[in-house]
């Protein structure tokens, strides 16, 4: 894993008790002063990197973090990695940004290329090895000369570095998109899109009640899905508040998900990180 960068404990305490808040319609997110990947310098580790699907492809159908068939289509652009245990960690890193390199094959280019992790490789070098990138044909063909993509996915095996950042999807809002077998009690979703850390530690949904500061917290169900089970009817319009893992930064998409949602739609919030 990426090494993070230290802090002192000054600043820690600086970041616990600065809290800045904002008020507008349709979100309110509240930002405790954090150190953030957007303004960071990349710390470069090595990793090994292989490739799976096809050459110019997005490696598979939406993989284990279960964005579906959105991979092959902007943002995502097929750039997009599936990465081994000590990356993936059960699913909570789905959507983490990386820039990789290869500078140690006469066909890489030496250019570094952001990548975003979309699924889990299980077995082989990506579980042996302390970091493992397996590429889609298109990201890794990506790090090549231009014209060399080819002889670089010949390749095999290749030893590159990586380095956590910041995502950036091109001024994108969150997307919300209800899992299939959501049910009033039961509310799941995939959660795309998070600009700047990329990954979330917490997710809680809020209903429309008459307690206005109640906030449901949901379960990581698996990959980018997150889940609720109320055992009773919830109400909507609902309101999904999302917590960074890596600054603590939160933001509310207020109302996203409206009265009469349906399981498989996909509802656009208003807000994002960056």
């Amino acid at each position: 894993m990426a090494s993070l960068p230290q802090f002192s404990l000054s600043h820690l305490l600086i970041s616990i008790s600065l809290t800045f808040f904002c008020f507008s319609d349709p979100c309110f997110c509240s930002k405790h002063k954090h150190f953030n990947l957007s303004t960071q310098a990349v710390h470069w580790s090595s990793a090994g990197a292989t490739w799976y699907g096809s050459p110019d492809g997005a490696g598979s159908d939406g993989g284990a973090c279960g964005y579906g068939n959105t991979l092959s289509q902007a943002p995502f652009s097929s750039l997009v990695t599936a990465v081994g245990p000590s990356l993936y960690k059960s699913g909570k890193e789905c959507g983490a940004c990386y820039k990789i390199k290869c500078t140690k094959h006469r066909s890489c280019s030496g250019k570094p290329v952001r990548v975003v992790i979309t699924d889990f490789c299980p077995g082989g070098p990506c579980a042996s090895e302390s970091a493992h990138f397996d590429l889609s044909g298109t990201a890794f063909g990506s790090m090549a000369i231009p014209g060399e993509e080819d002889k670089l996915r010949d390749a095999g095996v290749l030893q590159i570095r990586y380095g956590r950042v910041a995502c950036d999807y091109s001024g994108k809002t969150i997307v919300f998109r209800v899992d299939q077998g959501s049910n009033p009690e039961y509310f799941a979703v995939v959660i795309e899109f998070e600009e700047g850390d990329g990954d979330l530690a917490r997710v809680d949904l809020q209903q429309a009640s008459r307690k206005p500061d109640e906030w449901w917290e949901m379960n990581h169900s698996w990959g980018a899905v997150w889940q609720l089970n109320a055992g009773k009817e919830l109400h909507p319009p609902f309101s999904i508040r999302l917590t960074s893992q890596y600054s603590g930064q939160t933001l509310v998409a207020k109302n996203v998900i409206p009265a009469g949602w349906q399981p498989g739609a996909t509802y656009r919030s208003l807000v994002n990180y960056l």
